[in-house]
């Protein structure tokens, strides 16, 4: 009997834990939402936006610490670039699902959906550009790998405000055609008493 009980706790109660597994920020997974962490239960349009920052940093603090570990002359040496190479990697798959669920959200204007797809090759690019370029100074580098936030930020907001404004568009031919039903209707009520 102790046995049942004991394998029941061992084997049976992981099993439930696994089955409980909740969806945040567009992701299933735990309680710990890896891709966009800051986005919990917000739209894919924020998830992405949340995720190119945060992907971004990861594979940032990945190269920095190839850096501290071989110096930046020697950090792309051989295989010394490897961790980074897979954090790119890794990232550009991570992303994948953000990027088209925020399509599909922007896709109520060509631009505003223009604008994801330039703000996900800015992020690519920035991905690829963490590598450091002779003959940069460590300040020139960390001013250059830091810029990257400006520029998906500046994109953010301009995504945002195309957004709003078609949003704001579609909502306002509602308002007016009130006005128009009001007129209609003592019309109505005349032309049935005669």
């Amino acid at each position: 009997m102790r046995f049942l009980v004991l394998f029941c706790f061992t084997v049976l109660a992981p099993l439930s834990t696994v089955a409980a597994a909740e969806t945040i920020g567009g992701n299933p997974g735990p309680a710990y939402n890896y891709i966009c962490p800051h986005a919990d239960g917000k739209g894919p349009l924020d998830c992405f936006f949340d995720a190119v920052e945060h992907l971004y940093t990861m594979c940032r603090n990945v190269k920095a610490i190839e850096i501290i570990e071989f110096g930046y002359e020697k950090s792309e040496e051989g295989v010394n670039g490897a961790k980074s190479e897979y954090c790119i990697d890794k990232q550009k798959q991570n992303i994948a699902r953000p990027y088209v669920g925020a399509l599909k959200e922007a896709h109520v204007s060509k631009q505003a959906e223009d604008g994801v797809r330039n703000l996900h090759q800015i992020w690519l690019g920035s991905l690829a550009s963490l590598k450091w370029s002779p003959p940069e100074s460590d300040a020139e580098y960390k001013a250059r790998v830091a810029k990257a936030y400006d520029d998906f930020n500046e994109r953010i907001e301009g995504i945002r405000k195309i957004i709003a404004t078609v949003k704001e568009r579609l909502t306002k031919p509602a308002a007016k055609s009130k006005p128009v039903a009001a007129k209609s209707k003592p019309v109505a009520a005349k032309a049935s008493a005669n």
